[in-house]
């Protein structure tokens, strides 16, 4: 019987009464001196436990809404509840193709978890914990089994980017029967997944089983070419026969700031400190990015988002013992998860809000940064975002000593595609412009998807993007155009 059939038999009153299963998490002095993932796995009697408190609401439920993947999450709900963890990790893969990620890296607080009618009473289900729990537990009792392919179309497809949005995108196209190629500029796939996301929060291993389980299914990996640089889009089309392309290029390049001293030596941009820092396998860097970092007592960091936590984490890592997070808001305002903010704290982080750099210093003449002038900030009239604006105040510089600096302050797509593209259009900040009901770009059999049409977001999102871009490709592929 399924949950459709049996669910009027649930008495919801005992449930909403049932208290949630603890999140486990790994004791700060543990978890501070290695990279290991800090999170504990949900056990198959706390999965079930966690799952039995679902109301499993009339359709279509608030927390299916909130999924941008469209998980029917109470459906696998009712089969966990039952003990078919299997049959639950398959409703999960029939609309997720990572949800071993998105139940480790998805925010409780912007997802299905807080548009669970049980947030009301405090009481969210875990619903990320439970859908890590079940894919884990079918990759380990028998493994995930191939998709049954339909036959070969003949046609052949690029992906550009092999983050969450192209990794979604080549599974759907490679099950429809087209040829599928992933071009990946770093030296491993997995794009954000393995360079910009921390092993704390999300154990490599992960990435590297769906790119070995995509292989299988046909997929294949070309490492270390940069499409736009090593080669050109136009190349792929005319020279080497793609019948359509898929930009999953992300939204990588890291935005700085314009003030005095930004050149100095130790003043790193994040993705390059969490790269360097511990968090990717050696044989996965870049040439460029396999010196290790070797950084001092004080380590101050820019920004509020989560970059800027995974860097304040980072840092304690690397044994750092002063670590201070700069932010020119109030926590109000602050774009982060208060949840990994929370666990940053607890590792020893401070977080000084309503302050900002004006300059970076090299007072020993060294050509690295050992000081910066701070200004404190009030809060003005709300901006185009909705958040206020922060103000300087006049004549509240101050200065503070740092050995070293990470600006964690936003990013910006690639701009390089655009400008080695002819008749490739970009529209703000350099985004891809797309038709919205297929994710077409200007340039016929050309589409693209995740942070490279959005800027950064989450990765739920971005696989959600590059399965709609998928479907886009297919339709342009099989169906004739009306003449």
């Amino acid at each position: 019987m399924t949950r459709v059939e049996d669910k009027h038999l649930i008495e919801q009153k005992p449930r909403v009464r049932l208290d949630p299963i603890p999140k486990g998490y790994r004791a700060v002095d543990e978890r501070l001196e290695d990279y290991e993932e800090c999170a504990i796995c949900l056990t198959a009697e706390e999965a079930m436990a966690e799952a039995s408190r679902c109301l499993h609401c009339p359709d279509p439920a608030t927390c299916y809404q909130a999924c941008p993947i469209g998980n029917d999450i109470s459906e696998a709900l009712w089969y966990v509840e039952k003990g078919d963890f299997i049959k639950a990790a398959e409703i999960y893969r029939k609309t997720n193709p990572l949800p071993e990620i998105c139940g480790r890296v998805c925010p409780s607080e912007t997802t299905c978890a807080s548009n669970c009618v049980l947030s009301k009473r405090e009481k969210p289900i875990n619903t990320r914990g439970i859908e890590a729990f079940v894919a884990d537990y079918q990759r380990r009792h028998g493994g995930v089994p191939l998709p049954e392919k339909e036959p070969p179309t003949g046609k052949k497809v690029a992906i550009i980017g092999a983050g969450p949005a192209g990794i979604a995108a080549s599974e759907v196209l490679a099950v429809k029967g087209h040829d599928v190629t992933v071009f990946e500029a770093y030296p491993t796939p997995g794009g954000l997944l393995v360079y910009g996301i921390p092993s704390f929060k999300l154990d490599k291993s992960l990435i590297q089983w769906k790119t070995d389980w995509l292989q299988d299914l046909g997929v294949k990996f070309v490492v270390n070419v940069k499409v736009g640089e090593t080669i050109s889009l136009d190349d792929l089309i005319e020279q080497e026969g793609f019948d359509a392309v898929f930009l999953g290029t992300g939204a990588g390049v890291e935005a700085t700031m314009r003030i005095p001293g930004i050149d100095l030596g130790r003043i790193y941009q994040s993705i390059d400190f969490l790269i360097r820092g511990g968090n990717v396998p050696k044989a996965w860097l870049p040439e460029h990015k396999k010196e290790p970092l070797i950084i001092g007592k004080r380590v101050a960091v820019i920004g509020g988002g989560d970059t800027a936590t995974d860097c304040l984490r980072t840092s304690l890592r690397l044994h750092a013992e002063k670590v201070t997070c700069y932010y020119r808001r109030t926590e109000a305002e602050m774009p982060g998860n208060k949840d990994e903010r929370k666990r940053a704290i607890e590792e020893g982080a401070e977080i000084v809000y309503l302050s900002a750099p004006v300059e970076f210093l090299d007072r020993d003449e060294d050509g690295n940064v050992d000081a910066m002038v701070m200004i404190r900030m009030e809060l003005g009239e709300p901006d185009e975002s909705g958040r206020r604006r922060p103000v300087p105040v006049e004549g509240s510089e101050y200065e503070v000593e740092v050995d070293d600096v990470v600006l964690a302050i936003g990013f910006w797509p690639d701009p390089l595609l655009g400008e080695t593209t002819p008749d490739l259009e970009t529209q703000k900040w350099g985004l891809f412009k797309i038709n919205q009901w297929t994710n077409e770009t200007s340039r016929e059999g050309i589409f693209a998807g995740g942070d490279a049409i959005t800027g950064p977001a989450l990765v739920n999102a971005a696989i959600a993007s590059g399965k709609k871009a998928a479907e886009g490709i297919h339709k342009y592929l099989t169906e004739p155009s009306l003449p």
